[in-house]
């Protein structure tokens, strides 16, 4: 068995993963003391973190599982466009998950199809994996989590993890050599711009900006946060920009499959002109977090960007949005007027 362990080891690492690690599955019980932790922090949290507990428990789900392989791969290779950085967040950007034409998500392919020929059972869950990610790699000594709730190698956060739960009982760790958070730093926990990161090691998501552009903020002009959220139009990466153990990290040197292309048609302005057949079959594929259904909010995000950093350049665009087919954007464009009074 620690021969099949290393050669599932091996084959990742010659796919482009940076690192590779094998628990049992009953590693992950504890998990469920870290939900339990987090909703006693923040107890308005409890209905977001119940979802989360079958990823303790993963043998309710696949009574055949006995291991999970969990794996990390970089994305800090890639160039981020400039106009985009601090409005999208950048692991959305180089998100590979869904995205087909990436190489990961082919290597991801590849790699289970490697493990199914060795005769090993498999199943992964692409968008928001099949346990607890960051504590499974953890777990399997690939890295340490830091105060601001990232998962951390040697060379920073900027990275993606991919986990497979398998029928095989295996085990490959390492054991990181990387130095802590120093408990007086508090940089994260001071940057993060609602406060959502209120002191190491927890957060409150439902007031996060990433969550509020993407799975919440559902009523704009009502959002106590809407000033907190700046610039960012899709996600944020605040409190990891902010964090000195990702300081000068970032190679950038490589193109994203497509993100050029679809970049040179994202700008405030553009946002508010886009057809909405744009933002379902084209926007939306590649920035999967806000649903077919509630694409208008990219307009209603936009139009709050430029409510907090105004330019005058930006009045004709609100008013062209008075007259978009959606009642939110048009709702969230006389707001703007009459908050900023043009």
């Amino acid at each position: 068995m620690v021969e099949l362990a290393i050669k599932i080891r091996d084959e990742a690492l010659k796919l482009g993963y940076e690192k590779c690690g094998i628990i049992k599955v009953d590693e992950m019980y504890d998990y469920e003391d870290r939900l339990n932790e987090r909703i006693e922090k923040v107890p308005i949290t409890k209905g977001f973190y119940s979802r989360y507990y079958n990823f303790a428990h993963l043998q309710d789900t696949y009574p055949w599982a006995k291991s999970i392989v969990v794996c990390i791969r970089r994305y800090d290779n890639y160039h981020v466009p400039e106009h985009l950085q601090g409005v999208i967040g950048k692991t959305y950007m180089f998100d590979n998950r869904v995205d087909e034409n990436s190489k990961e998500f082919q290597d991801g392919l590849k790699f289970e199809k490697y493990m199914q020929g060795l005769g090993i059972k498999v199943h992964t869950e692409r968008k928001f994996g099949v346990t607890g990610m960051r504590w499974a790699a953890l777990k399997a000594g690939l890295g340490i989590i830091r105060r601001n709730n990232f998962f951390y190698t040697e060379k920073g956060s900027w990275l993606t993890i991919e986990a497979w739960v398998i029928d095989k009982e295996l085990e490959y760790k390492e054991t990181p050599n990387i130095r802590p958070c120093s408990e007086k730093c508090n940089l994260c926990i001071k940057a993060c711009p609602s406060k959502s990161l209120s002191e190491p090691y927890t957060m409150n998501p439902l007031t996060c900006v990433s969550c509020l552009t993407t799975f919440a903020g559902r009523d704009m002009p009502n959002e106590i946060f809407k000033e907190a959220m700046g610039d960012w139009v899709y996600g944020c990466d605040v409190c990891q920009d902010s964090c000195p153990m990702n300081k000068n990290k970032w190679i950038g040197n490589e193109e994203f499959p497509n993100l050029e292309e679809i970049s040179s048609k994202i700008s405030l302005e553009k946002i508010i002109k886009m057809d909405y057949d744009f933002l379902e079959n084209v926007l939306q594929k590649k920035f999967w977090y806000i649903p077919k259904d509630d694409v208008w909010k990219w307009k209603v995000n936009a139009i709050n960007a430029m409510i907090n950093n105004y330019k005058e350049e930006y009045k004709a665009s609100i008013y062209d949005a008075l007259e978009d087919s959606h009642e939110k954007v048009r709702e969230m464009a006389d707001f703007a007027i009459k908050k900023l009074s043009i």
